[in-house]
């Protein structure tokens, strides 16, 4: 690959060293590399391993500076043509974002750090089509921050060069230029700025305690940056104290290898740790973000979680920090042997260039392969356990069938949205939002569900019709994809669904209902296959999380159970009187628990225990959200399911349970026929004694029952894959 890398400079740093060892580890594997940047110290070494820099202003943030900043890259990325470009901070990101769009060229960013995301920060922040965390910790950070999709995140370390900072390594001349002798050195490195120095200054705060406590001391700072004077003034107050020239102040080097080398015990974070750890030297962990403390075994999941910059842990104290060096110093030989043998085994285990070239490979390639953006519309983050079902199935289908695919869903929790499917999210309420997404999309999906409805409300029709319309007039492709239609009762309604559906590149239907009543509706295209709700793909979670889910619900381990769902629904009046009939009348004949389980929480939850309320034997529910595999493996253990939401007739059937549906829609009583399965009655007119026979009749012949849905496992799934199939096929042209 021909990859062009962006950041703001190339003096010393961690994350400019992070860039000089991926760049020189991508450049030995056969890739074209360039840099652009203001410069820096690290340019000539660049230079010397072949690779090219190109000096742009992008380390101030200045609107003249990125006007010019902007041009030149322009320029450089049109002659240069990179398969990739490569940004490292906010200012070459925000500059080569746009560029890159112009340009239409992948793009990656690498997060080294958790910065300000407050105000203007967070709008004047750009990310790119793939982003590289340096930690897990950071990855939170994106997702929660900015809606990076947790699919677009790849998580690298700090790679090190183990041969270059290596045990074996000498800091001879390091110790003659500083006239440290056989002194017993103390090292830090860090850049010196007010973000960066809190362990420097409190070093420099109990230097001459420990110069006086451990004879002949050198502590040994090495870095530069705005608090660097104020370092200096505190040391020389300290060497008067301690009696001779205990803090040594070596200012910014990049020759950190060396200063490593010199010195018997280290203290730093983050990338300079890990250098200390790989040439051997016990380390303390200490920064502005945190105190980690000694480094040794017990505190590798924190350190490693944090990228070793302490994250999360409390701040650098003096006399914490006095009694662990006095202690790593006070160590017998062999003690400090097994600490140096620990820290270089963690870094050759965990922290090889090698790897951290492997994980931006990765990225580039998932950035290069993903050529197709999609927007999902659906009834999606509303907690309906049903419509989250089809989300699951749809995105997990087609990111398995083809790795070229970026996902946005429309929904009401973004946030949520994109935690449990790694994919990315917009609010489907935010116009501005929406149509940023559809202009930046190829495809439209709409669906799965009963989205072309107007027995809800005339509203809800119109906005998913009108997410259609604008994608059509953006010339976007659309796919209604599994649909089930109707009702729409109201003329101007039907009219608008006919001309969605005949303008539609891809239609398919989730049930031979539908078919028919787009007919009714005057809809003349051949083209309508009816195939299944894409939910038949779905698997459930292993047992251990459903016995889990069990036992919180209270539910008695040695009696089977009945599974119950219930919605709201007009016309109700008595409906909990005769569902709590039904259920006990069962439950006493055939020695079940009831088990209610809310397909919606809160809604479902609040009906599920009037009912409860009315029964006169004791029942159980899962009234709170949860996976939808979960409340699939939770009804894959029922002896039989009486169901008024379509999604659990559906899990039902998917893991081979008996049935009976409540019916209260058209495309409820579609599916029991397609199932084979009975109906327990209709909601507005339910008769308690027929509801009855046919729930003992599912009792009595259950092995029957499920033998019929077993048969047709194999054919519903297919079926299912369908949709996916045909949306490739749509891809392709």
């Amino acid at each position: 690959m021909k990859i062009l890398m962006a950041t703001m400079g190339l003096d010393i740093g961690g994350a400019e060293t992070h860039i000089l060892e991926l760049a020189k580890s991508l450049k030995s594997r056969g890739h074209d590399i360039l840099i652009a940047s203001n410069g820096g110290v690290y340019v000539k070494e660049l230079e010397e391993s072949g690779i090219r820099h190109i000096s742009v202003p992008m380390n101030v943030r200045s609107l003249g500076k990125m006007l010019v900043s902007y041009k030149k890259m322009l320029g450089l990325i049109k002659e240069e043509r990179p398969d990739l470009v490569h940004a490292h901070a906010r200012i070459p990101a925000v500059i080569c974002s746009r560029v890159c769009k112009k340009l239409k060229i992948p793009f990656v960013t690498t997060a080294h750090w958790v910065f300000d995301a407050s105000g203007l920060l967070r709008y004047l922040t750009r990310w790119g089509d793939r982003t590289v965390a340096v930690s897990e910790d950071i990855v939170k950070y994106l997702t929660d921050n900015y809606g990076v999709p947790r699919r677009n995140i790849f998580v690298t370390i700090n790679g090190i060069d183990t041969e270059k900072f290596s045990p074996e390594a000498s800091g001879e001349k390091i110790r003659r230029e500083f006239g440290l002798g056989d002194a017993p050195v103390l090292g830090h490195v860090s850049r010196l700025d007010d973000s960066r120095a809190d362990a420097a200054r409190a070093l420099v705060a109990i230097a001459p305690k420990l110069c006086r406590d451990i004879p002949g001391l050198k502590i040994l700072i090495t870095g530069g940056g705005d608090s660097e004077e104020e370092i200096r003034f505190a040391a020389a107050e300290a060497n008067k104290q301690a009696g001779y020239d205990c803090v040594v102040m070596t200012g910014p080097r990049s020759d950190i290898a060396d200063i490593v080398a010199a010195c018997d015990i280290f203290l730093g974070v983050s990338r300079a740790a890990l250098e200390a750890m790989s040439a051997g030297k016990p380390t303390v962990l200490a920064g502005n973000e945190g105190y980690g403390g000694i480094f040794d075994e017990s505190c590798l999941d924190s350190a490693i979680d944090t990228n070793f910059c302490c994250r999360g842990l409390p701040p650098v104290d003096g006399d914490r920090l006095y009694t662990d060096l006095l202690k790593l110093f006070s160590l017998p030989e062999q003690e400090k042997k097994a600490l140096s043998d620990y820290g270089r085994s963690v870094i050759l285990e965990r922290y090889s260039v090698a790897r951290m070239t492997d994980d931006y490979e990765k990225a580039y390639a998932s950035a290069l392969n993903r050529r197709y953006k999609i927007v999902m519309s659906g009834y999606y983050g509303f907690g309906n356990s049903g419509d989250e079902a089809i989300l699951t199935s749809i995105t997990r289908n087609l990111l398995g069938a083809s790795e070229e695919l970026d996902i946005t869903v429309l929904s009401k929790d973004p946030k949520d949205t994109r935690e449990r499917y790694g994919c990315g999210a917009v609010n489907r309420f935010s116009v501005i939002k929406v149509l940023r997404a559809l202009k930046g999309c190829d495809v439209l999906i709409s669906g799965g569900g009963s989205l072309l409805q107007d027995r809800t409300s005339t509203r809800s029709i119109l906005y998913y019709l009108m997410i259609i319309r604008m994608a059509r007039l953006m010339g976007k492709k659309v796919m209604l994809y599994a649909n089930g239609i109707g009702p729409v009762d109201k003329p101007s309604n039907r009219r608008r669904v006919r001309h969605a559906v005949e303008k539609a590149d891809v239609v398919t239907l989730r049930d031979r209902s539908s078919m028919e009543e787009l007919r009714r509706m005057g809809v003349t295209r051949e083209d309508l296959p009816v195939t299944v709700d894409p939910v038949f793909t779905l698997n459930s979670s292993a047992s251990p999380v459903i016995d889990g889910l069990l036992r919180e619900a209270g539910l008695p381990e040695d009696r089977p159970f009945m599974a119950v769902s219930v919605r709201n629904w007009p016309n109700m009046e008595d409906f909990c009187e005769r569902i709590a009939t039904i259920c006990d009348d069962i439950s006493e004949k055939y020695g079940l628990s009831v088990l209610f389980v809310a397909m919606q929480a809160p809604a479902d939850t609040q009906l599920s225990r009037q009912i409860m309320e009315k029964m006169k034997n004791d029942a159980f529910i899962i009234g709170r959200r949860s996976e939808v595999e979960n409340l699939m493996g939770v009804i894959g253990r029922a002896r039989l399911v009486l169901a008024m939401r379509l999604h659990a007739v559906i899990f039902a059937a998917r893991m081979g349970v008996p049935v009976a549906g409540l019916i209260y829609d058209p495309k409820m009583e579609y599916y029991l026929k397609m199932l084979d399965m009975p109906s327990a009655g209709i909601v507005e007119k339910l008769d308690v004694e027929t509801a009855e026979k046919v729930l003992s009749d599912i009792a009595d012949n259950r092995e029957k029952y499920a033998a019929e849905l077993a048969a047709l496992a194999g054919r519903l799934e297919a079926a299912a894959h369908e949709n996916e199939r045909l949306f490739l096929k749509l891809l392709e042209s």
